[in-house]
């Protein structure tokens, strides 16, 4: 990453997870088996509620197949072998070992490549990549809550069709109850996630499997060539079909995402030896269970296979477990949502936004009251705007594809700059993933004004914001620094021109070089000077996590001046007061004789605006708008001084 992106002061904030930990092996995290299991509770909800609505969709959705053995067939070997190419090799075999630090995700992903490319011409393509990933992120965080709450609540109307009204205003009750929830945490509630999801993947795995051994042929569908008997069929229909086929491995990035909270080795272990298994057999149960019907009855089933496959009397009972699953799908999203905003304010590309630590022991459980109700406001929308989970779905593919092909995109740079891959080795195989990702975007494209225009809008209107933000914030600090006046020679003019006082003065800074424009201010409007000047700037590394031996850095200038600098990585919290303490300064720190000036900045029309007025504007709010530097900071409130000054960008 950048400087200008990962060196923040007043564009931090706290969060992320408790530290850093491999939690790849053995160790006081517990055993690998009980990661494993706590990971089918987080990470697994959304590719897990795939099923309710995937294989359903390629038959039903904006482009109809037949209920015949050929389509059937096909579609059910594309989704095993889309789950294996997708799922299987790129983010659990390959992506999983590009892990910074032992984190993963797209930024953390960024960040590693950008650290060997960073200084090159291309360095800031990696950049925008991710940054675009991380924007479609938020039109998927919007839209899966949705549809998988809306998908698990429709199979009211297969116990009873009279039910069928019932279903929006159930669905809405159900979300906006999730999202009130959010400030309380998921400490308490998270115990139960694990028990619910591996009963939810056990339930899947009994109806697949009593559909399978009742017509065994099914199986059959692991040979690529039924995929490719479909394609030789009907090319149109087929490549438009993996428009849907892709929605049975949404939530893939989640693997690779939270590879940091469980380790590639746990997660690998509940994906193949648990996960996978029982989405397989759902998915060829369904197929098993069309095949074997009459037109009529297929028809009918088609509408909702995943809840017909239970007997009559279990299928209130499976409503009932699968929103359960659904919620808990939508709660690791949600939670996502907040652990991706806190990473971007960290690297620079969002404002200070308030956040709630919502445990006293894990950091990583943390609440943004903004984009919460942001989400759940889009969320409602949603539902009433589309109705029902089939209309849902078509504007779902969209960015999930797009950010696979971005994936892709960095993984081929991750092949060749950090891995030093030759290029006949590595150009092969990136080739086959972006052919694979390529197609599933392009079949989605077609889907964009039935409703994959919503997370393309949310995406571009994120980027733009996240963008104007990063951009902004270092043509401010160019600036400020252009007109910097070195420390030095502040130092050696205000010796004898302002009095002394007793106590620790501490002025935050965004750059290491000059004088603040707070204490320019203090000492033009106030005239005093505390025994002991320091200026402190905090600076974010493109890496997950800072070794706390070299957090803090103190140089002792002349005249009672210290510089301090003070280094975190973009999944830690910014507690100053605590990292001040833990220097070693013979009491300079004490809180309760120490005093924060905080510079809060006005921007001024220029005559050479450095972007378009329209995102100047957009800046001009965005900078209103942010929380206040002194909650990021965890500074002692009562012991805080806000200084204004006025810059032109």
């Amino acid at each position: 990453m950048s400087e200008a992106a990962v060196s923040q002061t007043s564009d931090s904030t706290g969060g992320g997870h408790a530290g850093p930990a491999n939690h790849g092996s053995n160790g006081s995290h517990g055993s690998r088996a009980a990661l494993a299991v706590g990971a089918i509770g987080i990470v697994f909800g959304d590719i897990g509620t795939s099923p309710l609505y995937a294989f359903r969709e390629t038959f039903v959705g904006p482009h109809p197949l037949a209920l015949d053995r050929l389509h059937v067939m096909g579609v059910v070997s594309l989704i095993f072998w889309a789950m294996t190419i997708i799922v299987s090799l790129q983010y659990v075999a390959i992506l999983m070992r590009a892990d910074n630090k032992g984190q993963g995700g797209t930024l953390a992903l960024v960040a590693l490549i950008s650290g060997r490319i960073g200084r090159t011409g291309y360095g800031w393509v990696a950049v925008m990549l991710g940054v675009f990933a991380t924007a479609l992120f938020y039109g998927d965080s919007m839209i899966t809550p949705a549809v998988s709450v809306l998908s698990a609540v429709e199979g009211l109307t297969v116990v009873n069709p009279a039910l069928g009204e019932l279903v929006i205003p159930i669905a809405l009750v159900l979300l906006i109850v999730l999202f009130m929830l959010q400030r309380r945490g998921t400490a308490k509630i998270g115990k139960m996630f694990a028990p619910i999801m591996i009963t939810y993947f056990l339930v899947l795995a009994v109806l697949g499997t009593i559909q399978i051994l009742e017509h065994p042929g099914v199986l059959a569908a692991l040979n690529p060539w039924y995929a490719v008997q479909f394609f030789m069929a009907d090319r149109v229909l087929a490549f438009l079909a993996l428009g849907s086929v892709v929605l049975a491995v949404t939530g893939s990035e989640a693997l690779y995402t939270d590879m940091g909270h469980f380790g590639r080795g746990p997660l690998r272990l509940s994906w193949f030896g648990f996960v996978m298994p029982c989405l397989l057999l759902n998915y060829f149960g369904q197929a098993a269970m069309i095949i074997s019907l009459d037109p009529v009855a297929a028809a009918d089933a088609i509408q909702s296979p995943f809840f017909v496959m239970a007997p009559e009397a279990y299928r209130l009972p499976l409503v009932f477990l699968a929103t359960a699953a659904t919620f808990i799908a939508s709660q690791a999203v949600i939670s996502g949502a907040f652990s991706v905003t806190h990473q971007a304010i960290q690297l620079g590309f969002v404002p200070r936004l308030s956040m709630l630590h919502t445990s006293e022991t894990e950091h990583g459980q943390i609440y943004m009251p903004f984009v919460n109700w942001v989400l759940m406001i889009a969320v409602i929308l949603l539902v009433l705007t589309f109705q029902n989970s089939s209309n849902l779905a078509s504007a779902y593919g969209i960015a999930v594809t797009g950010a696979m092909v971005i994936d892709t995109c960095l993984m081929a740079v991750l092949f060749v700059a950090v891995w030093r891959w030759k290029l006949w080795f590595a150009i092969p195989i990136a080739a086959v993933f972006f052919l694979v990702d390529g197609a599933f975007f392009g079949a989605n494209v077609p889907k964009i004004p039935d409703g994959g225009w919503f997370p393309l809008l949310v995406g571009f209107i994120a980027f733009t914001l996240l963008t104007t933000w990063a951009r902004g914030r270092k043509l401010m600090r160019d600036r400020m620094t252009e007109v910097a006046l070195p420390i030095e020679i502040f130092a050696k003019s205000a010796k004898n021109s302002a009095t002394r006082v007793p106590g620790t003065a501490i002025f935050m800074a965004s750059s290491t070089a000059g004088v603040p424009s707070a204490l320019l201010h203090n000492i033009k409007h106030n005239k005093v000077l505390h025994e002991r000047v320091v200026i402190l700037t905090v600076k974010i590394a493109d890496e997950p996590y800072v070794d706390p031996e070299n957090r803090g850095e103190i140089v002792a200038l002349e005249d009672g001046f210290y510089r301090v600098v003070l280094r975190y990585g973009f999944m830690e919290e910014t507690d100053v007061p605590k990292a001040l303490e833990e220097l070693d300064c013979g009491g300079m720190f004490d809180m309760m004789k120490t005093s924060f000036f905080l510079s809060r900045q006005t921007l001024l029309p220029s005559k050479n605006p450095g972007m378009p007025i329209w995102r100047e504007k957009i800046f001009s709010w965005m900078l209103r708008n942010a929380a206040t530097a002194m909650d990021f900071f965890r500074l002692p409130t009562n012991r805080v001084v806000e200084l204004g000054s006025q810059v032109e960008i």
